[in-house]
């Protein structure tokens, strides 16, 4: 075996391996710089710091995405579903749509059964737009970070490799991992997150759009923190005005302390909306319009 086939496939590209590893090197590479001028300039306090955090992260993964997918592979961003016709306004907002429906609607329903209740917190109405702002500033670039990661380069290097499936589930898979040490973290909560990565995945797929993945990401994590008050994967990134949503029911179904998207109810949303990217894929299929 020669070393050129240690590194390329017959087609003369990186083998897969190679290519993912050098995107976390470029990615950690440039955190590492970024972070470092970042601690040389700028003092973290508690609030803004997680936002600085997230601006780091994201444009290190941009940074990632440049060297490999256009200098490496010399491929166009459309073809990882990172082009402008991607970033079109029917697929942003389609996915926003589907993320706020798979949460809101099992949110509205405990609501309704009692299972999740409104407790009175300090604040006015005017602190609660403010807070409904800052939390748009806050969560829109914490979830593109999280969909460049997850739903970015690497899953377009595995879905062509080894097939939509095993990107789909092995992402998704590592999307529950890395919220292990999140606080309440445990078993069902990180089950529910690898499903909310399925669902993601399953609209990159269906919208062949990261950005579509990124509206539905963020949608969904406005909606409980923005609307709701309520905890997003087991925490809440500042104190809410006027109300806080809170648990009282039985913790399977409602999240407990991760926060509804850790209960059965999130999980039946869900299902419900891969069930509708289903329907909707057969149907396409059924005429025609699905790109292969």
């Amino acid at each position: 075996m020669t070393l050129q086939r240690l590194v390329y496939s017959a087609d003369g590209t990186l083998l897969a391996p190679l290519r993912i590893g050098g995107f976390l090197l470029v990615t950690v590479a440039t955190v590492m710089l970024l972070g470092g001028m970042a601690d040389a300039v700028y003092v973290a306090s508690r609030t803004t710091g997680p936002l600085v955090s997230s601006w780091i992260i994201l444009v290190s993964l941009y940074v990632a995405h440049v060297v490999m997918l256009r200098v490496v592979e010399k491929r166009d961003w459309s073809s990882a579903g990172l082009g402008r016709s991607d970033a079109r306004a029917l697929p942003l907002a389609s996915g926003a749509f589907l993320g706020a429906l798979a949460i809101g609607v099992p949110s509205v329903i405990l609501l309704g059964a009692g299972w999740l209740q409104p407790v009175e917190a300090t604040g006015s109405t005017a602190d609660w737009w403010r807070f409904a702002a800052w939390m748009v500033v806050f969560l829109a670039p914490a979830a593109l970070w999280e969909e460049l990661a997850f739903r970015g380069y690497i899953f377009d290097v595995l879905r062509r490799e080894l097939g939509a499936p095993v990107a789909l589930g092995s992402t998704s898979i590592l999307f529950g991992i890395i919220h292990w040490n999140n606080p309440g973290a445990g078993l069902r909560p990180l089950l529910f997150v690898s499903l909310a990565g399925v669902l993601l995945g399953a609209i990159l797929l269906a919208t062949r759009s990261v950005y579509a993945a990124w509206t539905a990401h963020f949608a969904w994590n406005w909606v409980l923190a923005a609307l709701l008050h309520a905890d997003v994967s087991g925490f809440l990134p500042s104190a809410p005005p006027e109300y806080r949503v809170m648990d009282s029911g039985p913790d399977w179904l409602t999240g407990g302390s991760w926060g509804p998207e850790g209960g059965a109810a999130a999980g039946a949303g869900m299902l419900a909306g891969l069930g509708f990217l289903y329907a909707r894929s057969r149907r396409r299929a059924e005429r025609g319009e699905l790109r292969s």
